[in-house]
């Protein structure tokens, strides 16, 4: 099992996760090229991905797909209404649609979609189910719905966002309008809020656990790890926290290959 943030944050994100001998991205909003440029400093081609999944239409999160998927070939797995409202995506040869809620397979994977709330047509998280265990995955949420806590129970490696600290956010020289966006149903978790769905769904199982869609201007990485390893430390169990960033591929969360039981 490897997982790691080969991009996070509000110019382009994508997550590469690797188990029982298949690789998925999540997510490719950087450019093609700029997505395999990071795939070889974690010793990968385009090639060698098996899909993409998509969880919503926003640029940050789609703008390298169509080029990606054409130039090595790869299927992508999108939910119906978001691929509606991606008019420029390009024909997509192998294209899977879903719709959120679906659980289909993938090699030998289990994937399940869940609906999250943002301000995107119909936003998706993933769960990733093998016989090494399951991964969670669920970033630009509005809120830290009860399906969505109810989806990343039992996970042994965790991707969730944590997008700004709420005192700098409204300090920060954001206009009114994006603050009000940011803080809404259908924007980004804070910090505390990322926390308090942590304290719902930690367990001893838990390895890893990756903060996702950190925002550069109202979040800082020491203060995000600190309040986490804190939450963490009262729930009694911590796991590995890795924080991803925009510029550079995370530290990946790597294992030999256990199964589960």
């Amino acid at each position: 099992m490897r997982v790691c943030l080969l991009a996070s944050g509000s110019r382009g994100n994508s997550t590469l996760i690797e188990v029982d001998g298949c690789r998925v991205l999540i997510d490719a909003g950087l450019s093609g090229i700029e997505t395999v440029r990071r795939l070889a400093t974690v010793g990968l081609t385009g090639d060698d991905l098996d899909a993409i999944l998509v969880t919503h239409e926003h640029h940050d999160h789609v703008g390298g797909i169509g080029p990606l998927a054409r130039r090595h070939c790869l299927p992508v797995y999108v939910d119906r209404q978001t691929h509606a409202a991606l008019p420029k995506l390009g024909k997509i040869a192998d294209l899977q649609l879903f719709t959120a809620g679906d659980t289909f397979s993938l090699q030998n994977l289990l994937i399940s979609s869940f609906s999250t709330t943002h301000d995107a047509v119909n936003p998706v998280g993933f769960t990733i189910q093998s016989d090494e265990g399951k991964i969670g995955f669920a970033t630009d949420l509005g809120i830290p719905t009860r399906l969505v806590a109810d989806q990343l129970q039992g996970c042994r490696v965790l991707v969730v966002e944590a997008n700004h600290d709420e005192q700098m956010l409204q300090d920060g020289s954001y206009p009114w309008e994006l603050k009000q966006r940011i803080r809404s149903r259908h924007g980004h978790l804070s910090n505390s809020q990322s926390c308090q769905l942590l304290e719902d769904i930690c367990w001893p199982g838990l390895e890893a656990l990756f903060l996702a869609h950190l925002s550069e201007e109202n979040n800082c990485p020491d203060l995000a790890g600190q309040l986490f390893r804190e939450t963490l430390t009262d729930c009694g169990h911590v796991p590995e926290i890795i924080i991803g960033c925009q510029g550079l591929v995370s530290f990946c969360f790597e294992t030999e290959s256990v199964m589960i039981s």
